[in-house]
């Protein structure tokens, strides 16, 4: 019990670092979407360091890894009529720093030859790994079948 108990905690800490690392800080770089008005439409974090199924990229001149599906939805959001830059977050606001980045880089730049809208239909690295978490936490669920006193949430 006490091995499961540290197990938890553990998961739990990294899910809060995984969390914090969501919220854009001073620094970091991302892909943003802008309607013609000039709206945030959406994003997609641009990285400096390499991890596991990011591919490294160049934009205006600069290195970064991205995922494929970053760049799968670039493309998308310019068909759908949508400004994409690269914005840097300098602690009060957004800077724009490169303009176009869906003609700097393509999926087949990266060795994709799906489309985008296949690549973004598909299963993303981050996704793989929700699914891992999901199967350490289906430990710590009570397995009640077969006794006959399984209730409508542990079926």
């Amino acid at each position: 019990m006490l091995k499961k108990i540290l197990l938890l905690a553990a998961i739990v800490c990294m899910g809060g670092a995984a969390k914090a690392d969501a919220i854009p800080q001073p620094g970091d770089f991302y892909l943003i979407s802008r309607d013609r008005s000039g709206i945030f439409v959406g994003s997609h974090k641009l990285f400096l360091d390499y991890s596991r199924g990011l591919k490294q990229v160049a934009y205006c001149q600069r290195d970064y890894f991205v995922r494929g599906h970053s760049v799968a939805w670039t493309q998308i959001e310019t068909e759908r009529g949508n400004t994409v830059r690269i914005e840097y977050n300098f602690g009060r606001g957004w800077r724009p720093i490169c303009d176009n980045p869906e003609r700097q880089v393509t999926l087949e730049d990266i060795g994709i030859t799906d489309t985008p809208r296949d690549v973004l239909a598909s299963e993303d690295e981050s996704e793989k790994a929700r699914g891992r978490l999901s199967a350490i936490g289906a430990m710590f669920q009570p397995d009640d079948r077969g006794n006959g006193h399984s209730t409508y949430h542990t079926r």
